[in-house]
């Protein structure tokens, strides 16, 4: 059975430009569009801006959450990419959905992004959410054939 996500659209031109939408019949997230009044200039290694997304959502279940991504081409090609890594929105947050943008591109390069109102500058993808119990233990029930070995353990190659 596939889940029901209301979305309620905070910005009325989203039903112009179009709703979030899956681009192709198999792709894994939606795009998400700048609702900017105008255009933005992100400079080189400028501080972060958050878009409005132009809508809220309501997952009401704690079995999803929504990550938000950059697009690749946008994030290869021009520098953009989020200003957070990774967004994540909770099933219980019902307040606008907000995209942390920011220009990676080197101070001096010369290399600013131009973000146009409407301009699909990010996607959200939904995750099922596993929240398991933890139990608190002196010692491991069982022992790993990695152990505590950390960072560069398994080699480089």
């Amino acid at each position: 059975m596939q889940p029901i996500i209301e979305i309620r659209i905070l910005d009325e031109r989203l039903r112009a430009w179009g709703l979030p939408q899956y681009q192709t019949p198999l792709a894994a997230a939606i795009d998400l569009m700048a609702c900017l009044d105008e255009p933005l200039e992100l400079q080189p290694q400028a501080p972060a801006v958050l878009v409005p997304a132009g809508f809220a959502l309501h997952m009401a279940s704690p079995d999803f959450c929504a990550v938000i991504l950059p697009r690749s081409g946008l994030g290869h090609k021009k520098g953009l990419v989020l200003g957070n890594g990774t967004g994540l929105i909770d099933a219980d947050y019902t307040g606008q959905c907000f995209i942390s943008v920011w220009n990676r591109n080197p101070v001096g390069s010369d290399q600013g992004i131009r973000i146009e109102p409407g301009e699909r500058i990010a996607q959200m993808s939904f995750l099922p959410v596993v929240r398991p119990a933890f139990t608190v233990v002196d010692a491991f029930t069982r022992d790993s054939a990695r152990g505590a070995a950390g960072f560069g353990s398994t080699g480089t190659r």
